[in-house]
């Protein structure tokens, strides 16, 4: 079966429920029988920063003006969150920047096999190390870290690859109506929408699953009115 993730780096939830979906995995016979596929999307498209300079609070000030106190609250609810799930966030030093160079990076990873493990590194980096994910050399060094070749990792983020699928991507997320992100959508038929527990991934891919092989095991000779075959 496959199961179709819609995520972006600047995401919090999108990182929790990449641990949670992880840990629901592992509680699964079939575990490796599901196939995962990365998509791209960007919860700021308009956002251009590269720079580097701008911190998560001055952003969430400027654009979303957030007080303060807001931003606190919410940034400790989300450090104890990860806590739960293995995630060390480091949110006061998190650096906004486009994502877009990011999700680059992961559809060239795509191509070896090691996008989720590309995800996990960016997230890591924005998160808990405070790198600047739009930084082309913090990006080659990530590419260095999975074993791809960073020749080509310069390549494509210093050209336009990738940009036609990295875009195809977010266009898909709007034609089926995505609002938001981690979105889930698994086996082209159910969806679920963000950082959900545990067992409720258990519960969706285990039913998902069923109802896949049934409809498989369904095919055998039948009859219809034109006869039996």
């Amino acid at each position: 079966m496959k199961v179709q993730i819609w995520s972006d780096i600047m995401c919090p939830f999108c990182y929790i429920g990449k641990k949670n979906f992880e840990a629901a995995l592992e509680k699964l016979p079939f575990k490796d029988e599901v196939e995962v596929e990365w998509k791209s999307y960007q919860l700021d498209p308009e956002l251009k920063e590269i720079s580097g300079s701008k911190t998560i609070n001055e952003y969430l000030d400027e654009r979303k003006r957030m007080p303060a106190a807001q931003i606190e609250q919410m940034q400790m609810r989300i450090k104890d969150m990860g806590i739960q799930t293995g995630i060390d966030f480091n949110m006061e030093n998190a650096i906004v920047a486009s994502t877009f160079p990011a999700h680059k990076l992961i559809h060239f990873a795509e191509k070896s096999n090691k996008a989720n493990e590309a995800e996990e590194l960016l997230f890591k980096s924005y998160f808990t190390d405070g790198k600047n994910i739009a930084n082309h050399e913090v990006l080659v060094n990530i590419a260095e870290e999975l074993g791809l070749d960073t020749d080509q990792a310069h390549f494509v983020l210093n050209s336009d690859s990738f940009d036609y699928e990295v875009k195809q991507d977010i266009l898909e997320a709007r034609n089926i109506g995505v609002t938001g992100v981690p979105f889930f959508l698994l086996n082209n038929k159910y969806t679920l929408s963000g950082a959900q527990p545990v067992d409720l991934f258990v519960d969706a891919l285990t039913q998902t699953y069923n109802e896949t092989n049934a409809n498989n095991s369904a095919e055998g000779n039948s009859c219809t009115i034109d006869g039996c075959e």
